[in-house]
């Protein structure tokens, strides 16, 4: 007898439990909170990412939870922070996010890193969405995956240059991003 196959609407049905509800390929993922050092983080490159592309006008950076939809597949997942230019504004929706980012950031933890690194990278390049930063918190590194051009991946440490969608917006300072709480 077969499964049945779980759709972004059927994970939206999920409890609101403080747990993030992802439907791949027509499985359910569930991911329980992260710990308040991926928190650190994401909350500090968020900020990074706020001064460069949002205030800017660039376009506009979002954290989870923030539900982002590809129709088509009927899949849908809530990356750490996300990124939509002004360019793609038609895909912000009152429910979140319909159809690729330009840019999604996913900052690993024990119980995430396979998946980012295996199930996700393969979503959000067969989606469109354009870069894909994995987030690496005891290695300190950022791994940038720019599926719209030819080359292979890039490691990151010390600093991060920000190229989104042709536009060179700046450069990151990561000694700041995974500097310890104060």
């Amino acid at each position: 007898m077969a499964t049945a196959r779980i759709t972004w609407a059927d994970a939206q049905l999920m409890p609101e439990d403080g747990k993030r509800y992802e439907a791949i390929d027509g499985e359910l993922y569930v991911t329980a909170a992260p710990s308040r050092h991926h928190q650190w983080v994401s909350s500090n490159l968020e900020a990074a990412l706020r001064e460069l592309l949002q205030e800017t006008g660039i376009g506009w950076v979002y954290d989870a939870p923030i539900g982002v939809e590809f129709p088509a597949t009927e899949e849908g997942v809530q990356p750490d922070i996300i990124f939509v230019s002004r360019a793609s504004a038609e895909k912000l929706v009152d429910e979140g996010i319909r159809g690729a980012p330009d840019l999604v950031v996913e900052i690993l933890s024990p119980s995430t890193s396979d998946r980012d690194r295996s199930v996700k990278l393969k979503l959000y390049q067969r989606q469109g969405v354009a870069q894909y930063w994995i987030v690496d918190p005891n290695e300190e590194t950022v791994e940038v995956w720019d599926f719209w051009s030819e080359v292979e991946p890039e490691t990151y440490e010390g600093s991060l240059p920000v190229r989104i969608g042709g536009i060179d917006a700046g450069t990151i300072d990561l000694d700041r991003i995974f500097e310890p709480e104060r």
